[in-house]
């Protein structure tokens, strides 16, 4: 097992993805950085999330939008995006075993991870 070298930039990213309930992009953590009085180049949040994702601390999502978002929680589990407002929620249902087989029979692929993206209206932007 590889020893994970957790720098204080590292850490603080880290901390602000685990403190996050909103799945945040890049920039959002470059706002919440300064709001704690930490400047950080672009270039350092980037390699600190890079590093992260790559060490298992957190998962990078990439959602069908422009900048990917970042989890904190690295357990098999799936999302729900907003169309309207982008909001990201997290959909702990677990896959049917059945549909997991279906997918085996039809590609021959033994299913080993699956994170399912729903989008749909959340209830702030349905409400009238």
């Amino acid at each position: 097992m590889n020893k994970i070298n957790l720098t204080s930039q590292r850490k603080a990213v880290l901390d602000v993805v685990r403190h996050s309930a909103d799945h945040p992009t890049a920039a959002d953590i470059m706002e919440r950085l300064r709001q704690q009085g930490l400047h950080f180049a672009y270039g350092t949040v980037y390699n600190s999330l890079n590093y992260l994702t790559g060490a298992g601390l957190i998962r990078e999502l990439k959602l069908g939008e422009s900048a990917s978002r970042y989890d904190a929680r690295t357990d098999d589990h799936h999302h729900i995006v907003c169309r309207v407002c982008g909001r990201v929620d997290e959909v702990l249902t677990d896959l049917p075993d059945s549909w997991l087989e279906q997918v085996k029979q039809e590609t021959g692929y033994r299913v080993e991870e699956a994170h399912v993206i729903l989008e749909g209206v959340c209830l702030t932007c349905s409400k009238p």
